[in-house]
Order: structure tokens, then sequence, then C-alpha cells
């Protein structure tokens, strides 16, 4: 039975979708049921398409790849990712990871990888946001493969600038170099999911990886909430 308190908060308070403000309806969480099937998904797990691929290619090599959605600037899914890193709504970083972590876990390619290991946030950024937005998303990915998350291996040793205003290319070189190791021999010869919230140039994604590739005979896959569209 639905608590009399909760109800009444609800009535005066109701909760909105984190995608359009819509007022969420009974039975919906965080997203309403419309953006459900709006929402610019990529199923680039279930294709032949590889932009992730073709965006590292000659930086790093990685065995597979994917994105939940595709990011344009103002919209939707920018929304989303906004209240997740800038509002707190800290909960939407599992149910984004239980979505692509679901399809996931029923794709052959997917069952060899060993564990989930999230892009670290700077102490600092960390201290200031009170969470990391990825290791939600993350855990719920490695719930459903049934692996450990790996949250205390790859450490952010430089606190990066502000990139909004920032070219491609200086975005790039901006987070290379940005990444250590904190110990090769617990993740040697094994294969690890590295998940981040957007990805745009690719940067931060090769500089984990290269970070990364300090441990013997490592094998990297990558998930991410949003890859940038065009």
């Amino acid at each position: 039975m639905a608590n009399p308190l909760q109800h009444l908060f609800n009535l005066f308070f109701p909760a909105s979708c984190l995608a359009c403000d819509a007022v969420l309806q009974p039975g919906e969480r965080l997203i309403c049921t419309q953006c459900r099937h709006d929402l610019p998904v990529t199923g680039l797990h279930y294709t032949t398409q590889k932009p992730i691929h073709e965006l590292l290619y000659g930086r790093v090599e990685i065995e597979h790849a994917s994105a939940l959605f595709y990011f344009d600037k103002k919209s939707k899914v920018q929304q989303l990712i906004h209240n997740l890193k800038y509002r707190n709504y800290e909960e939407l970083s599992g149910f984004l990871g239980k979505w692509l972590g679901f399809e996931l876990s029923e794709l052959e390619a997917y069952q060899d990888i060993d564990c989930v290991i999230p892009v670290p946030l700077h102490k600092s950024r960390l201290r200031e946001r009170g969470y990391n937005q990825v290791t939600g998303f993350g855990q719920a990915i490695a719930d459903l493969l049934e692996i450990p998350l790996e949250a205390d291996t790859l450490l952010r040793t430089k606190k990066t600038k502000t990139q909004v205003f920032m070219t491609r290319v200086s975005r790039s070189k901006e987070v290379i170099g940005s990444f250590e190791v904190a110990t090769t021999k617990k993740l040697r010869g094994k294969h690890i999911l590295l998940v981040d919230d957007l990805i745009t140039t690719g940067g931060t994604m090769e500089g984990c990886a290269i970070a990364l590739q300090k441990i013997p005979d490592i094998k990297i896959s990558i998930a991410a909430m949003a890859i940038a569209h065009g």
C-alpha cells in the first residue's frame, strides 16, 4: 500500500521526466514512456556500424564498442546527461546502465569480459559533485554481466580544464596523459569494459586506454551512455 504522505507529496510536487520535463505518470520512473520510445537509441551492438572504432582508429586498439544513445546539442539526451552530472540525479546512472547492460548481457561478444572499469573523476571534482556519474552505470552493467566493477584501478591524476569552448583536437590533447593505473597485476591478461557517459572526440577513452595498456596482455572494450552524432 502506498505511503499516504508520499502520495500527498507527489500530488503537490509531481516527479517529472528527466528528458522532457513532462509529469511522470503512475508506473513511470525517471523517464516517461514517450521518451523511452523516442530517445535516439543507437543499437550499435546489434549492427555492423562501428563509429567508436572509426573514431579511435590508429589511436588505440579496442575489441567491442557501443553506446546507448546518439547525442546532439539541445536534445533530450543532452538534458538527461545534464541532469545526471549537474542536478544530482545520480540514480539515472544505474537506470541507463541497466538499459544498456540488459542488451549487452544477451550478446555472445560480451560474455568473455572480465570486469568493468568506469572512467574516473579527478579527486577534486569528485568532492565537488559528490559522486562519479559513471559509477552507477558501470555497476549496473557489471551486475547484468555478472562480473566485478573495478572502480579503483584507473586513476585520474590531472584535473582537466572545462572543455566547452575548446576545439576537438585541443580537447583530446587535454585529457591524454591524465590517467594512470594503480596496479598492473590484478588485471593482467583480462578483458575489461571501459565505461563513460559521453564520447565526443574520443580523447578521454584514448587517454584511459593508453594508461590501461600498460597492463600486460589486456584487452579493452568500450560502452558509453551516448556518442556525439555526426
